[in-house]
């Protein structure tokens, strides 16, 4: 079982930068890929970024791509997503998920494949 909390988010001017953290519980978490996934007011959650459990791999959803980096501490538990040159449209809730090996690429990519979740942190990005 893991449990995973995020913070980090909150209100920032387009062209600022964020910094998102998620902690998790969970003696295996080191075996863990994980991902963030954001969620705009009317929007499906749709997939950000994902890291695998040694930190080596890393991908990113063509709309952050550049702006974005995730990366991860397994001695803490945690799991970070930096955030630069903000835009307006990345305005969203921010979840952090865990997904349980085996994996593939796709799989980091797929909503539906993550076994478990945070409960999410707003960011807002003004104009």
């Amino acid at each position: 079982q893991v449990q995973l909390v995020e913070s980090g988010g909150g209100l920032v001017q387009a062209g600022g930068s964020l910094r998102l953290s998620c902690a998790a519980s969970g003696r295996t978490f080191s075996s863990y890929a994980m991902g963030w996934f954001r969620q705009a007011p009317g929007k499906e959650r749709e997939f950000v970024a994902a890291i695998r459990w040694s930190g080596a791999s890393t991908y990113y959803a063509d709309s952050v791509k550049g702006r974005f980096t995730i990366s991860r501490d397994n001695a803490k538990n945690t799991v970070y997503l930096q955030m630069y040159s903000l835009k307006p449209k990345d305005t969203a809730v921010y979840y952090c998920a865990a997904v349980e090996p085996p994996f593939t690429t796709e799989t980091l990519k797929r909503r539906a494949d993550y076994d478990y979740w945070g409960q999410g942190t707003q960011v807002t990005v003004s104009s």
